[in-house]
Protein backbone atom coordinates (compact mmCIF):
# COMPACT_ATOMS: atom_id res chain seq x y z
CA UNK A 1 0.00 0.00 0.00
CA UNK A 2 1.15 3.55 -0.68
CA UNK A 3 2.46 5.44 2.31
CA UNK A 4 0.29 8.52 2.85
CA UNK A 5 1.76 11.80 4.08
CA UNK A 6 0.49 15.30 4.78
CA UNK A 7 1.55 18.15 2.50
CA UNK A 8 -0.08 21.44 3.46
CA UNK A 9 -3.84 20.90 3.40
CA UNK A 10 -3.65 17.74 1.29
CA UNK A 11 -3.07 14.02 1.66
CA UNK A 12 -0.41 12.87 -0.82
CA UNK A 13 0.82 9.37 -1.62
CA UNK A 14 4.40 8.32 -2.35
CA UNK A 15 3.85 8.92 -6.08
CA UNK A 16 2.86 12.54 -5.47
CA UNK A 17 -0.87 12.03 -6.15
CA UNK A 18 -3.44 13.92 -4.10
CA UNK A 19 -5.66 11.47 -2.24
CA UNK A 20 -9.29 11.75 -1.11
CA UNK A 21 -10.52 9.05 1.27
CA UNK A 22 -14.03 7.83 2.02
CA UNK A 23 -15.18 5.16 4.43
CA UNK A 24 -16.98 4.34 7.65
CA UNK A 25 -16.60 4.08 11.40
CA UNK A 26 -16.30 0.48 12.57
CA UNK A 27 -16.54 0.91 16.32
CA UNK A 28 -16.58 -1.61 19.16
CA UNK A 29 -17.89 0.27 22.22
CA UNK A 30 -17.81 -2.66 24.61
CA UNK A 31 -15.84 -2.72 27.82
CA UNK A 32 -13.74 -5.79 28.59
CA UNK A 33 -15.57 -9.11 28.34
CA UNK A 34 -13.75 -12.23 29.53
CA UNK A 35 -15.59 -14.55 27.14
CA UNK A 36 -15.19 -12.18 24.17
CA UNK A 37 -11.96 -10.24 24.75
CA UNK A 38 -11.16 -9.60 21.07
CA UNK A 39 -12.39 -6.89 18.72
CA UNK A 40 -16.19 -6.93 18.32
CA UNK A 41 -16.12 -7.32 14.54
CA UNK A 42 -14.49 -10.56 13.41
CA UNK A 43 -11.88 -9.76 10.73
CA UNK A 44 -12.59 -13.10 9.03
CA UNK A 45 -16.27 -12.24 8.63
CA UNK A 46 -16.10 -8.51 7.93
CA UNK A 47 -17.24 -7.57 4.37
CA UNK A 48 -13.97 -6.02 3.21
CA UNK A 49 -14.62 -6.97 -0.40
CA UNK A 50 -17.94 -5.14 -0.54
CA UNK A 51 -16.41 -2.18 1.29
CA UNK A 52 -13.90 -1.85 -1.51
CA UNK A 53 -16.58 -2.42 -4.16
CA UNK A 54 -18.43 0.59 -2.76
CA UNK A 55 -15.34 2.72 -3.09
CA UNK A 56 -14.45 2.77 0.60
CA UNK A 57 -10.73 2.96 1.28
CA UNK A 58 -10.53 4.02 4.92
CA UNK A 59 -11.99 2.83 8.25
CA UNK A 60 -12.11 4.59 11.62
CA UNK A 61 -11.41 1.58 13.81
CA UNK A 62 -12.84 2.22 17.26
CA UNK A 63 -12.10 0.49 20.57
CA UNK A 64 -12.43 1.56 24.23
CA UNK A 65 -9.82 2.17 26.89
CA UNK A 66 -11.84 -0.07 29.19
CA UNK A 67 -11.51 -3.00 26.79
CA UNK A 68 -7.82 -2.33 26.13
CA UNK A 69 -6.69 -1.88 29.76
CA UNK A 70 -9.24 -3.54 32.07
CA UNK A 71 -6.64 -3.70 34.87
CA UNK A 72 -4.12 -0.89 35.46
CA UNK A 73 -0.99 -1.54 33.44
CA UNK A 74 -2.24 -4.87 32.06
CA UNK A 75 -3.34 -4.86 28.42
CA UNK A 76 -5.86 -7.01 26.58
CA UNK A 77 -3.60 -8.96 24.22
CA UNK A 78 -6.56 -10.66 22.53
CA UNK A 79 -7.92 -7.25 21.53
CA UNK A 80 -4.52 -6.11 20.28
CA UNK A 81 -4.10 -9.31 18.26
CA UNK A 82 -7.52 -8.97 16.64
CA UNK A 83 -6.89 -5.30 15.79
CA UNK A 84 -3.62 -6.35 14.16
CA UNK A 85 -5.47 -9.04 12.20
CA UNK A 86 -8.09 -6.49 11.16
CA UNK A 87 -5.31 -4.23 9.87
CA UNK A 88 -3.80 -7.14 7.93
CA UNK A 89 -7.19 -7.81 6.31
CA UNK A 90 -7.47 -4.10 5.46
CA UNK A 91 -4.12 -4.34 3.69
CA UNK A 92 -5.30 -7.34 1.66
CA UNK A 93 -8.18 -5.26 0.30
CA UNK A 94 -6.38 -1.93 -0.13
CA UNK A 95 -8.19 -0.21 2.74
CA UNK A 96 -6.51 2.07 5.29
CA UNK A 97 -7.57 2.34 8.94
CA UNK A 98 -6.95 4.81 11.73
CA UNK A 99 -7.27 3.82 15.38
CA UNK A 100 -9.92 5.58 17.49
CA UNK A 101 -9.99 5.34 21.28
CA UNK A 102 -13.72 5.89 21.66
CA UNK A 103 -15.71 7.30 24.56
CA UNK A 104 -19.15 8.76 25.18
CA UNK A 105 -19.91 10.38 28.59
CA UNK A 106 -16.52 9.07 29.72
CA UNK A 107 -17.20 5.46 30.73
CA UNK A 108 -19.76 2.67 31.29
CA UNK A 109 -19.90 3.67 34.96
CA UNK A 110 -21.25 7.05 33.81
CA UNK A 111 -23.76 5.23 31.56
CA UNK A 112 -21.69 5.59 28.42
CA UNK A 113 -18.60 3.87 27.11
CA UNK A 114 -14.86 4.42 27.21
CA UNK A 115 -12.66 4.37 30.30
CA UNK A 116 -12.32 1.39 32.65
CA UNK A 117 -14.00 1.59 36.05
CA UNK A 118 -10.68 2.01 37.86
CA UNK A 119 -9.93 5.15 35.77
CA UNK A 120 -13.36 6.70 36.38
CA UNK A 121 -12.75 8.93 39.41
CA UNK A 122 -16.00 10.69 40.30
CA UNK A 123 -15.05 11.63 43.89
CA UNK A 124 -18.21 12.09 45.97
CA UNK A 125 -20.63 11.89 43.03
CA UNK A 126 -22.62 8.85 41.89
CA UNK A 127 -23.74 8.72 38.23
CA UNK A 128 -27.46 8.89 37.50
CA UNK A 129 -28.94 7.06 34.54
CA UNK A 130 -30.08 9.34 31.67
CA UNK A 131 -33.85 9.69 31.41
CA UNK A 132 -34.31 10.71 27.78
CA UNK A 133 -31.11 10.94 25.69
CA UNK A 134 -27.73 9.27 26.13
CA UNK A 135 -25.88 12.63 26.25
CA UNK A 136 -27.61 13.94 29.41
CA UNK A 137 -24.52 13.45 31.63
CA UNK A 138 -22.71 15.94 29.37
CA UNK A 139 -25.22 18.62 30.38
CA UNK A 140 -25.74 18.20 34.13
CA UNK A 141 -24.00 15.00 35.26
CA UNK A 142 -21.72 15.89 38.17
CA UNK A 143 -20.18 12.41 38.24
CA UNK A 144 -19.38 12.59 34.52
CA UNK A 145 -18.00 16.12 34.96
CA UNK A 146 -15.74 15.06 37.80
CA UNK A 147 -14.46 12.02 35.87
CA UNK A 148 -13.36 14.31 33.04
CA UNK A 149 -11.92 16.86 35.49
CA UNK A 150 -9.72 14.19 37.03
CA UNK A 151 -8.61 12.95 33.62
CA UNK A 152 -7.61 16.42 32.38
CA UNK A 153 -5.85 17.10 35.72
CA UNK A 154 -3.91 13.81 35.38
CA UNK A 155 -5.11 12.83 38.85
CA UNK A 156 -3.19 9.88 40.25
CA UNK A 157 -4.55 6.38 40.66
CA UNK A 158 -2.17 4.03 42.48
CA UNK A 159 0.49 6.76 42.37
CA UNK A 160 0.31 7.15 38.58
CA UNK A 161 -1.56 9.83 36.64
CA UNK A 162 -4.59 8.90 34.50
CA UNK A 163 -3.08 10.50 31.41
CA UNK A 164 0.17 8.65 32.09
CA UNK A 165 -1.77 5.37 31.99
CA UNK A 166 -3.54 6.53 28.83
CA UNK A 167 -0.28 7.46 27.07
CA UNK A 168 1.32 4.13 28.02
CA UNK A 169 -1.75 2.27 26.72
CA UNK A 170 -1.35 4.06 23.37
CA UNK A 171 2.40 3.34 23.27
CA UNK A 172 1.74 -0.35 23.82
CA UNK A 173 -0.88 -0.48 21.04
CA UNK A 174 1.29 1.54 18.65
CA UNK A 175 4.23 -0.80 19.28
CA UNK A 176 2.09 -3.67 18.02
CA UNK A 177 0.58 -1.89 15.00
CA UNK A 178 3.20 0.62 13.86
CA UNK A 179 4.52 -1.44 10.95
CA UNK A 180 1.15 -2.44 9.53
CA UNK A 181 0.95 -1.02 5.97
CA UNK A 182 -2.79 -0.28 6.36
CA UNK A 183 -2.29 1.84 9.48
CA UNK A 184 -3.18 5.45 8.67
CA UNK A 185 -2.97 7.19 12.04
CA UNK A 186 -4.12 7.72 15.61
CA UNK A 187 -7.35 9.36 16.85
CA UNK A 188 -6.56 9.62 20.54
CA UNK A 189 -9.85 10.59 22.22
CA UNK A 190 -13.37 10.81 20.81
CA UNK A 191 -15.20 14.15 21.27
CA UNK A 192 -13.42 15.38 24.42
CA UNK A 193 -15.67 17.05 26.97
CA UNK A 194 -14.48 19.90 29.25
CA UNK A 195 -15.88 18.38 32.44
CA UNK A 196 -17.28 20.84 34.99
CA UNK A 197 -16.69 23.70 32.56
CA UNK A 198 -18.91 21.79 30.14
CA UNK A 199 -21.81 22.19 32.54
CA UNK A 200 -21.17 25.94 32.53
CA UNK A 201 -21.13 25.91 28.73
CA UNK A 202 -24.47 24.10 28.66
CA UNK A 203 -26.08 26.53 31.09
CA UNK A 204 -24.76 29.45 29.04
CA UNK A 205 -26.24 27.88 25.90
CA UNK A 206 -29.67 27.55 27.52
CA UNK A 207 -29.59 31.17 28.70
CA UNK A 208 -28.53 32.35 25.25
CA UNK A 209 -31.26 30.25 23.63
CA UNK A 210 -33.94 31.86 25.80
CA UNK A 211 -32.66 35.38 25.25
CA UNK A 212 -32.26 34.93 21.48
CA UNK A 213 -35.74 33.44 21.20
CA UNK A 214 -37.23 36.45 22.97
CA UNK A 215 -35.34 39.31 21.31
CA UNK A 216 -34.09 38.08 17.92
CA UNK A 217 -36.50 39.11 15.16
CA UNK A 218 -35.48 36.09 13.08
CA UNK A 219 -37.34 33.91 15.61
CA UNK A 220 -41.12 34.13 15.26
CA UNK A 221 -42.48 32.92 18.59
CA UNK A 222 -46.04 32.70 17.35
CA UNK A 223 -45.07 30.47 14.45
CA UNK A 224 -42.80 28.52 16.76
CA UNK A 225 -45.71 27.83 19.11
CA UNK A 226 -48.12 26.98 16.28
CA UNK A 227 -45.68 24.57 14.71
CA UNK A 228 -44.59 22.99 17.96
CA UNK A 229 -48.06 22.58 19.46
CA UNK A 230 -50.51 22.10 16.62
CA UNK A 231 -48.68 20.94 13.52
CA UNK A 232 -48.50 17.34 12.35
CA UNK A 233 -44.84 18.03 11.66
CA UNK A 234 -43.77 19.39 15.04
CA UNK A 235 -39.99 19.06 14.43
CA UNK A 236 -40.30 21.76 11.79
CA UNK A 237 -40.69 24.23 14.64
CA UNK A 238 -36.90 24.10 14.94
CA UNK A 239 -36.66 25.65 11.48
CA UNK A 240 -36.83 28.92 13.43
CA UNK A 241 -33.28 28.10 14.54
CA UNK A 242 -31.46 27.92 11.25
CA UNK A 243 -27.69 28.19 10.98
CA UNK A 244 -27.24 31.95 11.55
CA UNK A 245 -29.59 31.92 14.56
CA UNK A 246 -27.89 28.86 16.05
CA UNK A 247 -24.53 30.57 15.67
CA UNK A 248 -25.88 33.65 17.47
CA UNK A 249 -26.89 31.37 20.36
CA UNK A 250 -23.58 29.50 20.53
CA UNK A 251 -21.38 32.61 20.27
CA UNK A 252 -21.82 33.24 24.00
CA UNK A 253 -19.79 30.09 24.69
CA UNK A 254 -16.81 30.82 22.44
CA UNK A 255 -14.46 31.98 25.20
CA UNK A 256 -15.30 29.06 27.48
CA UNK A 257 -14.58 26.56 24.72
CA UNK A 258 -11.39 28.37 23.73
CA UNK A 259 -10.11 28.14 27.31
CA UNK A 260 -10.59 24.36 27.36
CA UNK A 261 -9.08 23.83 23.91
CA UNK A 262 -5.94 25.81 24.66
CA UNK A 263 -5.34 24.98 28.31
CA UNK A 264 -6.34 21.30 28.50
CA UNK A 265 -7.03 19.70 25.12
CA UNK A 266 -4.03 20.99 23.12
CA UNK A 267 -1.50 19.98 25.83
CA UNK A 268 -3.17 16.55 25.99
CA UNK A 269 -2.78 16.03 22.23
CA UNK A 270 0.83 17.18 22.37
CA UNK A 271 1.48 14.69 25.15
CA UNK A 272 -0.12 11.77 23.29
CA UNK A 273 1.68 12.65 20.05
CA UNK A 274 5.02 12.74 21.88
CA UNK A 275 4.28 9.31 23.38
CA UNK A 276 3.57 7.85 19.93
CA UNK A 277 6.69 9.41 18.41
CA UNK A 278 8.77 7.71 21.08
CA UNK A 279 7.70 4.47 19.40
CA UNK A 280 7.41 5.27 15.68
CA UNK A 281 7.62 7.92 12.98
CA UNK A 282 4.73 6.25 11.15
CA UNK A 283 1.15 7.44 11.26
CA UNK A 284 -0.78 10.70 11.19
CA UNK A 285 -1.98 12.45 14.37
CA UNK A 286 -5.73 13.16 14.45
CA UNK A 287 -7.10 16.30 16.08
CA UNK A 288 -10.83 16.15 16.78
CA UNK A 289 -12.93 19.06 17.97
CA UNK A 290 -14.30 19.08 21.52
CA UNK A 291 -17.89 17.95 22.11
CA UNK A 292 -19.41 21.45 22.07
CA UNK A 293 -17.76 22.38 18.78
CA UNK A 294 -20.10 19.81 17.24
CA UNK A 295 -22.68 22.63 17.26
CA UNK A 296 -20.67 25.38 15.59
CA UNK A 297 -18.59 26.84 18.42
CA UNK A 298 -15.12 27.31 16.91
CA UNK A 299 -12.48 24.72 17.72
CA UNK A 300 -9.51 26.68 19.09
CA UNK A 301 -6.80 24.04 19.30
CA UNK A 302 -3.27 25.00 18.41
CA UNK A 303 -1.40 22.73 15.98
CA UNK A 304 0.10 19.63 17.56
CA UNK A 305 3.69 20.16 18.65
CA UNK A 306 6.35 17.87 20.12
CA UNK A 307 9.10 19.50 22.19
CA UNK A 308 8.00 22.85 20.78
CA UNK A 309 8.28 21.78 17.11
CA UNK A 310 5.20 21.49 14.95
CA UNK A 311 4.30 17.90 14.08
CA UNK A 312 4.36 17.62 10.28
CA UNK A 313 1.89 14.73 10.04
CA UNK A 314 -1.42 15.86 11.52
CA UNK A 315 -5.02 16.13 10.35
CA UNK A 316 -8.12 17.95 11.59
CA UNK A 317 -10.93 15.42 12.10
CA UNK A 318 -14.12 17.30 13.05
CA UNK A 319 -17.59 15.93 13.79
CA UNK A 320 -21.01 17.56 13.33
CA UNK A 321 -24.63 16.50 13.57
CA UNK A 322 -27.99 18.19 13.34
CA UNK A 323 -30.29 18.57 16.37
CA UNK A 324 -32.49 15.81 14.89
CA UNK A 325 -29.79 13.17 14.91
CA UNK A 326 -30.58 9.83 16.58
CA UNK A 327 -34.32 10.52 16.39
CA UNK A 328 -37.13 9.49 14.00
CA UNK A 329 -37.26 13.19 13.01
CA UNK A 330 -33.92 13.01 11.19
CA UNK A 331 -35.73 13.65 7.91
CA UNK A 332 -36.23 17.21 9.21
CA UNK A 333 -32.49 17.76 9.66
CA UNK A 334 -31.49 21.28 8.66
CA UNK A 335 -28.96 21.87 5.90
CA UNK A 336 -28.56 25.41 7.20
CA UNK A 337 -27.64 24.34 10.74
CA UNK A 338 -25.19 21.60 9.82
CA UNK A 339 -23.84 23.62 6.92
CA UNK A 340 -22.99 26.41 9.37
CA UNK A 341 -21.15 23.96 11.63
CA UNK A 342 -19.07 22.51 8.82
CA UNK A 343 -18.32 25.99 7.48
CA UNK A 344 -16.95 26.82 10.93
CA UNK A 345 -14.85 23.66 10.79
CA UNK A 346 -13.54 24.84 7.42
CA UNK A 347 -12.33 28.07 9.02
CA UNK A 348 -10.54 25.99 11.66
CA UNK A 349 -8.89 23.88 8.97
CA UNK A 350 -7.71 26.99 7.13
CA UNK A 351 -6.31 28.42 10.37
CA UNK A 352 -4.43 25.19 11.11
CA UNK A 353 -3.37 24.66 7.46
CA UNK A 354 -3.73 20.87 7.61
CA UNK A 355 -5.95 18.36 5.77
CA UNK A 356 -9.46 17.62 6.95
CA UNK A 357 -10.99 14.17 7.34
CA UNK A 358 -14.51 14.35 8.80
CA UNK A 359 -14.43 11.67 11.48
CA UNK A 360 -18.18 11.39 12.08
CA UNK A 361 -21.19 12.61 10.15
CA UNK A 362 -24.63 11.47 9.02
CA UNK A 363 -27.07 9.07 10.65
CA UNK A 364 -29.97 7.02 9.40
CA UNK A 365 -33.74 6.87 9.84
CA UNK A 366 -36.85 5.28 8.43
CA UNK A 367 -37.89 6.16 4.89
CA UNK A 368 -36.00 8.29 2.41
CA UNK A 369 -36.90 11.82 3.58
CA UNK A 370 -33.37 12.32 4.95
CA UNK A 371 -31.57 11.40 1.71
CA UNK A 372 -31.40 15.00 0.42
CA UNK A 373 -29.70 16.06 3.67
CA UNK A 374 -27.02 13.39 3.18
CA UNK A 375 -26.43 14.54 -0.38
CA UNK A 376 -26.12 18.13 0.85
CA UNK A 377 -23.43 17.09 3.30
CA UNK A 378 -21.55 15.07 0.69
CA UNK A 379 -21.63 18.05 -1.69
CA UNK A 380 -20.26 20.23 1.13
CA UNK A 381 -17.37 17.83 1.72
CA UNK A 382 -16.63 17.69 -2.00
CA UNK A 383 -16.55 21.48 -2.26
CA UNK A 384 -13.83 21.55 0.44
CA UNK A 385 -11.95 18.45 -0.85
CA UNK A 386 -12.57 16.69 2.46
CA UNK A 387 -12.15 13.00 3.18
CA UNK A 388 -14.66 11.39 5.55
CA UNK A 389 -15.76 8.37 7.57
CA UNK A 390 -19.52 7.90 7.94
CA UNK A 391 -21.10 7.06 11.31
CA UNK A 392 -21.52 4.15 11.59
CA UNK A 393 -21.16 0.55 10.42
CA UNK A 394 -23.56 -2.12 11.69
CA UNK A 395 -24.32 -5.63 10.53
CA UNK A 396 -26.14 -5.60 7.18
CA UNK A 397 -25.69 -1.85 6.67
CA UNK A 398 -24.31 -2.53 3.20
CA UNK A 399 -27.66 -4.13 2.26
CA UNK A 400 -29.72 -1.08 3.28
CA UNK A 401 -31.50 1.07 0.70
CA UNK A 402 -29.73 4.25 1.84
CA UNK A 403 -26.39 2.83 0.69
CA UNK A 404 -27.37 4.00 -2.79
CA UNK A 405 -26.99 7.54 -1.39
CA UNK A 406 -23.85 6.99 0.68
CA UNK A 407 -22.13 5.28 -2.26
CA UNK A 408 -21.33 7.77 -5.03
CA UNK A 409 -18.63 8.84 -7.54
CA UNK A 410 -15.49 10.51 -6.20
CA UNK A 411 -11.76 10.87 -6.90
CA UNK A 412 -9.49 8.44 -5.06
CA UNK A 413 -6.02 9.39 -6.35
CA UNK A 414 -5.23 12.34 -8.64
CA UNK A 415 -1.97 12.91 -10.53
CA UNK A 416 -1.26 16.44 -9.41
CA UNK A 417 -3.35 18.90 -7.41
CA UNK A 418 -7.14 18.88 -7.45
CA UNK A 419 -8.79 22.14 -8.49
CA UNK A 420 -12.34 20.91 -7.88
CA UNK A 421 -14.65 17.94 -8.19
CA UNK A 422 -18.41 17.66 -8.12
CA UNK A 423 -21.12 15.04 -8.49
CA UNK A 424 -24.48 16.32 -9.74
CA UNK A 425 -27.05 13.79 -8.59
CA UNK A 426 -29.87 15.33 -10.61
CA UNK A 427 -27.97 15.46 -13.91
CA UNK A 428 -26.03 12.27 -13.30
CA UNK A 429 -22.66 13.88 -14.04
CA UNK A 430 -19.33 13.79 -12.25
CA UNK A 431 -16.65 16.39 -13.03
CA UNK A 432 -13.04 16.50 -11.87
CA UNK A 433 -10.55 19.29 -12.62
CA UNK A 434 -6.88 19.15 -11.66
CA UNK A 435 -3.43 20.47 -12.49
CA UNK A 436 -0.91 17.79 -13.42
CA UNK A 437 2.63 18.96 -12.75
CA UNK A 438 4.65 16.13 -14.33
CA UNK A 439 4.45 12.77 -16.04
CA UNK A 440 3.26 10.01 -13.71
CA UNK A 441 3.82 6.27 -13.99
CA UNK A 442 0.60 5.72 -12.00
CA UNK A 443 -2.92 6.78 -13.03
CA UNK A 444 -5.54 9.16 -11.72
CA UNK A 445 -8.21 6.92 -10.19
CA UNK A 446 -11.91 7.81 -9.97
CA UNK A 447 -14.46 5.56 -8.28
CA UNK A 448 -17.96 5.26 -9.77
CA UNK A 449 -20.86 3.27 -8.36
CA UNK A 450 -22.24 2.19 -11.77
CA UNK A 451 -21.04 1.86 -15.33
CA UNK A 452 -20.86 5.22 -17.12
CA UNK A 453 -22.70 6.04 -20.31
CA UNK A 454 -19.99 8.44 -21.50
CA UNK A 455 -16.50 9.53 -20.40
CA UNK A 456 -14.80 12.69 -21.65
CA UNK A 457 -11.13 13.40 -21.01
CA UNK A 458 -7.90 14.37 -22.78
CA UNK A 459 -6.09 11.11 -22.40
CA UNK A 460 -6.57 7.37 -22.09
CA UNK A 461 -8.68 5.54 -19.57
CA UNK A 462 -9.44 2.01 -18.42
CA UNK A 463 -12.54 0.80 -16.53
CA UNK A 464 -11.89 -1.81 -13.85
CA UNK A 465 -14.82 -3.71 -12.35
CA UNK A 466 -14.38 -4.18 -8.63
CA UNK A 467 -15.20 -7.45 -6.83
CA UNK A 468 -18.83 -7.61 -5.80
CA UNK A 469 -20.29 -6.18 -9.03
CA UNK A 470 -21.17 -2.91 -7.33
CA UNK A 471 -18.65 -0.33 -8.47
CA UNK A 472 -15.77 0.46 -10.77
CA UNK A 473 -12.41 2.20 -10.62
CA UNK A 474 -11.61 4.23 -13.72
CA UNK A 475 -7.90 4.78 -14.33
CA UNK A 476 -6.87 7.81 -16.40
CA UNK A 477 -3.53 8.57 -18.02
CA UNK A 478 -3.40 12.31 -18.72
CA UNK A 479 -0.83 14.93 -19.73
CA UNK A 480 0.93 17.76 -17.93
CA UNK A 481 -1.26 20.84 -17.46
CA UNK A 482 -4.88 21.44 -16.50
CA UNK A 483 -7.10 18.41 -17.01
CA UNK A 484 -10.84 17.92 -16.88
CA UNK A 485 -12.65 14.62 -16.65
CA UNK A 486 -16.41 14.33 -17.15
CA UNK A 487 -18.30 11.13 -16.47
CA UNK A 488 -21.98 10.88 -17.38
CA UNK A 489 -24.42 8.25 -16.15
Amino acid sequence: MDKIRVEGMRFVDEHGRERIFSGMNVCDKREFEKDKPGFGFDPDEFPFEEFRARGYDIIRLGFTWGAMEPTPGKYNQALIDSICKFLDKCEEHGIYAYLDCHQDVYSPYCYGDGAPRWATLTDKYTPRKPLAVWAEPYFYGNACFRAFDNFWANTKYNRKGLQDYFADMWKNLVSATKDKPALFGYDFFNEPHPGTEGGKIFRTLIGSLVKTSLVDKRVNLIELAKQGLFSDEKPKALDQYEGPVLRTITTKCDKLVEKFDKEKYTPFLNRMAAAVREVTDNGIMFMENNYFSNMGIPCCNDPVTIDGARETQQVFAPHAYDLMVDTPAYKYASNSRVGMIFDEHRRTQERLQIPCLVGEWGSCAEGDGWYPHIRFLQNKFDSYKWSNTYWCYFDDILKQDFMKVITRPRPKAVTGEIISYKYDHEDGEFTLKYNQDKKYKVPTVVYVDRKPEEIKCDGKYKIIELPGNIGFDIEFQTDIGENEIKIEF
